[in-house]
């Protein structure tokens, strides 16, 4: 029984050997098949985007390697060698993905596909030049990628006169503002620019920065004295002696003065400061009676004759003033005659027409009349103010000669 046992024993354990070992032979079989198919691949150099890495494969055609990647090429797509080409062991296939991007030019905006690694690679492709002036965004050395927008603002050259120096600069600035910024000009309160801070700049524009300053200037002038003419009963009538020379007075004068790029354009008096009096200069006028006798010979400048001859009040008018016509009561133009000898007088005292000899002035015709001109009075013409202003006020001795 015990033998029985042990043969059968024996048998079961022979089997289970015989079964391991023939599980272990198809394994095997198996395992050199597979690497059998394994070998059969070919070696494949698979570049991506830039990116490389090894792959083996047994497609037959670019394309199907790259289908086996899960790789789908556009139309845009670079691919080398074609997809098309049959494969061979340790070949190279490179993918260059292409991508959609807007370019704007000056404002013109056109999609392209590309399949440059960077701006200046796309603007390069395209055959669009950029300038050392021109202004690109993003940066030309910014990587291309799905959607990118590169604009591209193209320069142009403007004149442009800062403080009257002219220069011709490039600008891609849409504004006058714009274009001082692009080139650091800065502007005071006073300062303005040409056309408007708001105006559109294009090719071959003008634009001017004036430089105003608003200075303070201090003028010293004289300031005349008066003539004061005083009676002398101790002094022969007709003449006059200066008693006092008098002085000339001062005053600062502060003007508010505009200058544009450096050249006076304005000027504004603000305050009048005194500095010294004048002084007035003092003349006696005789008026001692003394008996002449009248000669009746011709009458010549240094000692005229005539039939009437007295004293009278004297002043003295130009034809300068303001409102005046120039004409006078006898229709005569002192405007165009500035050098004429002609007083105004009363007509009741001194006939119009007549001609007479006024001392210190000279021969003269009355030919012309005034409101304030009554009796013993006339008004002496000069050509200018300097001159009216000189004769003042005083009493000289006149001859009526016809």
């Amino acid at each position: 029984m015990i033998i029985r046992l042990k043969t059968l024993m024996t048998r079961m354990f022979q089997g289970k050997w015989l079964l391991v070992t023939i599980a272990a032979f198809l394994v095997m079989g198996s395992a050199v098949s597979v690497g059998a198919y394994e070998m059969t691949k070919n070696t494949v150099m698979l570049s991506i985007d830039g990116k490389e890495r090894q792959v083996n494969s047994h497609a037959e055609t670019v394309k199907e390697v790259l289908k086996a990647e899960n790789i789908t090429v556009s139309a845009h797509d670079i691919v080398k060698p074609s997809l098309d080409t049959k494969i061979t062991n340790q070949m190279k296939i490179t993918w260059t993905p292409s991508y959609q991007v807007r370019v704007n030019i000056d404002g013109k905006e056109e999609k392209i596909w590309t399949t440059a690694d960077t701006v200046k690679d796309l603007l390069a492709s395209e055959k669009i030049k950029v300038s050392e002036h021109d202004k690109v965004k993003p940066s030309m050395d910014a990587q291309i990628k799905e959607g990118l927008t590169v604009e591209l603002q193209k320069a142009f050259q403007v004149k442009l006169n800062d403080g009257g120096k002219d220069k011709s600069v490039w600008t891609t600035s849409i504004t006058v503002a714009d274009l001082l910024k692009q080139h650091k000009i800065q502007l005071s309160e006073l300062d303005r620019v040409e056309p408007g801070m708001d105006a559109l700049v294009k090719t071959g524009d003008q634009v001017n920065v004036i430089r105003v300053e608003k200075v303070t200037d201090v003028v010293e002038e004289a300031v005349d004295y008066a003539v004061v003419k005083r009676k002398d009963n101790n002094l022969a009538k007709g003449k006059e002696k200066v008693v006092s020379k008098g002085q000339e007075g001062k005053v600062k004068k502060h003007f508010e003065v505009f200058l544009e790029n450096g050249k006076e354009v304005s000027r504004e008096l603000v305050k009048t400061e005194k500095v010294t009096e004048s002084e007035d200069k003092i003349v006696a006028v005789g008026t001692k009676e003394i008996q002449q006798t009248v000669s009746r010979s011709k009458p010549s400048s240094s000692s005229p004759s005539s039939s009437r001859e007295f004293y009278v009040s004297s002043t003295a008018y130009t034809a300068l003033c303001s409102g005046c016509s120039g004409l006078t009561a006898t229709g005569y133009n002192l405007k165009a005659n500035p050098n004429a000898k002609v007083i105004a007088v009363d007509p009741n005292v001194i006939p119009l027409g007549s001609r007479v000899w006024v001392e210190g002035y000279g021969y003269a015709v009355a030919a012309d009349t005034g409101g304030a001109i009554n009796g013993n009075k006339i008004d002496v013409f000069f050509g200018s103010k300097s001159e009216a202003y000189g004769w003042g006020r005083q009493t000289v001795r006149i001859k009526v000669l016809d």
